[in-house]
């Protein structure tokens, strides 16, 4: 099936309110990461001005001022749509204001087995166990050098499965080397529930070792370019009360320049969909309340020091504009944004400038 003509055929029969929605009906028939490959495939192949009319209305500006960044409006869209840099260009002509790539690392690998995404529509909601699914680095590097975009881009690294943990920061530190030039801000991914291991990174010990050691490389690659990169570290929603504070004490004490709150979480809050019991991170609805949860927290103890993203469980305006009211600077959608489509941003803009 040719996506991207059939969309153009809608467009021309439908209102752009309803674009959307019909092709997400095509869509969900499939399982859950053939309709995700499908659906960038399409965006790929798509002239621009069809995917902005998929907007559905001019969205309202809402710029900010974060990690010494100038963001056009605060919707950005989250790490793991994109894990390679395919599709950025196309995907920023839905009205974000920041688009963040990845999760990248230095090796490519397959990730888990399939089927690994899963689709909970009574719950508006997706389990996935992707496990860092991606074709390298070099790889990356190479499609942003060559696309054409002049957005705010984020860059998101993680490590590959097989590198123990005690080695974990060489991953990090040859992903910042390779991508630090490109990259308006990186994201270090301490969080995915997926690669075994991974979260011990975000507690105790091992987060200072770790995030010494990226701040060091941050330090000695913004001499050798001069250019500074902000990074920003992703943790999950499952941390208890004081791993929050132990964390946040870190990431003030090593000035982290911003946290991203949340990543998927392993809890299963109410499930009533077929795909309940599946293994893996579980992002959308059911999220919201541990998200905003943990965002309110990290800037109770932050006290503005560092800012915070905003991201989980955000499927309307008056959810973005609750996760910035409980501390977020900024807002990321991803699950959100696969069951409601480019007139999410649109009404998330409009809500945030209303709220103003």
């Amino acid at each position: 099936m040719d996506i991207a003509s059939t969309l153009a055929q809608i467009q021309n029969r439908l209102a752009p309110n309803l674009i959307y929605p019909t092709l997400r009906k095509l869509f969900f028939k499939l399982p859950a990461e053939r309709s995700h490959d499908l659906a960038l495939k399409a965006i790929a192949k798509t002239p621009a001005p069809i995917l902005r009319a998929m907007k559905n209305g001019k969205a309202a500006d809402t710029s900010a001022r974060v990690m010494g960044i100038d963001f056009p409006n605060a919707v950005g869209l989250a790490a793991g749509l994109d894990k390679n840099a395919d599709y950025f260009s196309g995907l920023s002509q839905f009205g974000f204001g920041f688009i963040e790539v990845g999760t990248i690392t230095p090796r490519p690998q397959k990730g888990n087995e399939k089927p690994r995404m899963f689709r909970l529509q009574e719950d508006s909601a997706v389990i996935n166990r992707m496990g860092f699914n991606n074709r390298g680095v070099a790889y990356l590097k190479a499609q942003i050098s060559n696309t054409e975009y002049n957005g705010i881009l984020g860059i998101n690294i993680g490590k590959n499965k097989d590198t123990p943990l005690q080695s974990a920061h060489e991953d990090y530190q040859q992903c910042m080397q390779q991508i630090y030039t490109l990259a308006d801000y990186i994201t270090v991914n301490i969080s995915s529930p997926n690669t075994p291991g991974l979260r011990d990174l975000q507690v105790g010990e091992a987060t200072r070792k770790l995030l010494s050691e990226v701040k060091a490389t941050q330090q000695t690659l913004t001499d050798k370019h001069g250019r500074y990169v902000p990074v920003a570290v992703k943790v999950a929603p499952d941390m208890d009360p004081q791993d929050i504070n132990d964390f946040c004490d870190t990431a003030r004490a090593l000035q982290i320049d911003a946290i991203i709150a949340t990543n998927t979480t392993l809890s299963r809050p109410d499930l009533t969909s077929d795909h309940a019991d599946e293994t893996g991170g579980l992002s959308g609805k059911p999220v919201t309340d541990l998200s905003r949860s943990t965002i309110a927290q990290l800037a109770q103890r932050l006290q503005q020091e560092i800012p915070i993203i905003g991201c989980g469980g955000i499927f309307s305006g008056d959810d973005a504009v609750a996760h910035l009211s409980a501390g977020a600077s900024l807002v990321q959608i991803y699950t959100g944004f696969i069951y409601r489509g480019p007139e999410l941003v649109t009404e998330i803009r409009q809500s945030i400038t209303d709220a103003q």
